[in-house]
């Protein structure tokens, strides 16, 4: 752990700390709100399209026009509600990666700061400890690795994920297009 010897170094450290959470507060409210005015305009949307759905079924004459308009009046209800979930998938997105890069800048400031106390340590310890301070870096350097591999899985991972969940939507809509044409 890095060693603060000065209250200014503990204050800079606090004032550092809280200025990451205030930013991460800030962002996921920002995120709250965008996702509060997309769910007011859906159901702003949804109510209005129900009621001209409602009117256009209410002049139907007869049980063919009455299918012909369900199915007319299916894709545009899909393409809303596919638009929707796109909208959510990305504020979540966003925030999830948003909180990846705080983390990753966390990361690195430690890094950075452990390795400064590392070589300060390094350049007072007696001679002949320098391999102890080599397997540290070495402990140091492996353990960076792997957080950097695991990195890259899950947001590899993710990125299959929003792939899967993009080619799912796309097929659904198309099985429901194909569907509603008959």
């Amino acid at each position: 752990m890095t060693k603060i010897q000065t209250p200014e170094q503990f204050a800079a450290v606090g004032q550092a700390n809280l200025e990451a959470m205030m930013s991460l507060a800030n962002s996921a409210i920002a995120r709250a709100e965008r996702l509060a005015e997309l769910n007011l305009n859906t159901v702003r949307s949804v109510l209005e399209d129900s009621v001209a759905t409602t009117r256009k079924l209410a002049e139907a004459k007869d049980p063919q026009q009455l299918a012909k308009l369900q199915g007319e009046l299916t894709k545009p209800m899909l393409d809303k509600a596919v638009a929707y979930a796109r909208s959510v998938q990305e504020i979540a997105t966003e925030g999830q990666q948003e909180v990846s890069n705080l983390f990753e800048k966390q990361i690195a400031d430690l890094n950075k700061r452990f390795h400064d106390m590392l070589e300060q340590a390094a350049k007072q310890a007696p001679a002949g400890s320098e391999g102890v301070f080599e397997a540290v870096r070495s402990a140091m350097n492996t353990a960076n690795s792997l957080y950097d591999n695991a990195s890259k899985a899950a947001r590899q991972a993710a990125e299959v994920a929003e792939a899967n969940m993009a080619a799912a939507t796309e097929a659904t809509v198309k099985a429901v297009s194909a569907a509603t044409k008959k």
